[in-house]
């Protein structure tokens, strides 16, 4: 079987020092707070990526001058395939956010970064307190990762 890694992008809409989070309702990860966010697609840059996502998840359009990649990480969750994520931070867009997936979405709001909701999706609940705290990359999941001193392990994915 051939190597696979899914990539995908987080976005964080970011404004007075809170990030937008949406719910996610039924299937994965049912009630818990996220990023918009979503895998790449084929021959998608990962640029585009962030912008289709934050349109079709919230309905804002994203200046692509205007996003910063501020985090990567790299994990690999027990039983699935290995991940490399992007974080994107987005301070300026057009259009006021809403939920624009009911279906997949039951609420949409915004969290102060240093006050984040209990019961967030691990891996880009990871994602932001790495952003929040300046750290630019992390690697989770992994044999060799497992050495990582003790105070990188609060950006553990997996726990």
């Amino acid at each position: 079987m051939p190597h696979r890694t899914i990539v995908d992008v987080q976005v964080l809409l970011v404004r007075d020092g809170q990030v937008l989070l949406s719910q996610r309702r039924g299937g994965y990860a049912a009630g818990q707070w996220h990023m918009p966010s979503g895998k790449l697609e084929p021959d998608e840059s990962i640029e585009h990526a962030a912008i289709r996502e934050a349109r079709e998840e919230v309905g804002v359009d994203l200046d692509p001058a205007a996003l910063r990649c501020v985090h990567a990480s790299h994990v690999l969750p027990p039983g699935e395939d290995p991940r490399v994520g992007f974080f994107f931070e987005a301070t300026a867009w057009t259009g006021e956010p809403a939920n624009r997936e009911p279906e997949k979405c039951s609420a949409i709001g915004w969290f102060d970064l240093d006050h984040l909701p209990d019961g967030m999706v691990p891996y880009p609940a990871a994602g932001l307190l790495a952003y929040r705290d300046g750290v630019p990359f992390a690697v989770d999941g992994w044999s060799e990762s497992d050495d990582r001193p003790a105070d990188a392990t609060r950006y553990s994915v997996l726990t």
